[in-house]
């Protein structure tokens, strides 16, 4: 994967913004080096699978740090990584890398939520993912939220796109192939594959989506 940037200056880049906000330990700086090539493989395979011309460049997966979309992804799996790697022994790292990503991008992806090895955020400013099981391809836009009700999180199929304020919340089971319009909500219901959903909880409309 080519980066706009080389890799001693990506871990720069990293190591100030943390310590614009926090206290960086030498220790936190060792952690951000020894990952960094894990964190770079994920982002990596996430990116080789988007059709958006930004995330190519001479035909190469492509990464630009200054690219908000981008980015955010990379922090996630950055702190997805040292939590998974780590657990409690380097929470707070890994604390500190999902507050930068919600402070630089402004939307909530915390490190444990297991987001598939293909997703991508679409100008997320104002989203919220909560602890879902999540299906590869899963796009969101800003302003949406996945959430529980009651303690229960939905269960999202293969390529679901979630369009500008659009809320699946509780016990729902989406199928492949959705589209949630802008501004529907969808609470402890479940969605067929190939459908277009419209509307808001309980009077929500399904349309058939051609594969």
């Amino acid at each position: 994967m080519k980066i706009s940037i080389d890799r001693k200056e990506l871990i720069e880049l990293l190591e100030k913004q943390i310590g614009s906000l926090f206290k960086i330990s030498i220790t936190e700086k060792n952690l951000i080096s020894k990952n960094l090539k894990k964190v770079l493989l994920r982002t990596e395979y996430c990116f080789s699978k988007s059709k958006n011309r930004y995330f190519k460049k001479n035909k190469k997966t492509f990464f630009d740090p200054f690219h908000s979309d981008q980015y955010s992804i990379f922090l996630y799996y950055f702190s997805n990584t040292i939590y998974n790697t780590y657990k409690e022994k380097q929470k707070k790292l890994a604390s500190k890398i999902y507050y930068l990503n919600k402070s630089l991008n402004g939307f909530d992806l915390l490190y444990s939520v297991k987001m598939p090895k293909i997703f991508f955020p679409n100008h997320a400013v104002g989203s919220v993912m909560g602890h879902a099981k999540y299906g590869d391809y899963f796009s969101f836009s800003q302003n949406c939220t996945v959430g529980n009700n009651k303690d229960v999180y939905p269960k999202i199929g293969k390529n679901v796109q979630m369009l500008s304020g659009s809320k699946i919340l509780g016990n729902c089971i989406v199928g492949n192939n959705v589209i949630f319009s802008a501004n529907s909500y969808v609470k402890d219901i479940n969605v067929p594959s190939n459908t277009i959903v419209f509307g808001q909880f309980p009077n929500n409309k399904f349309k058939n989506l051609k594969k």
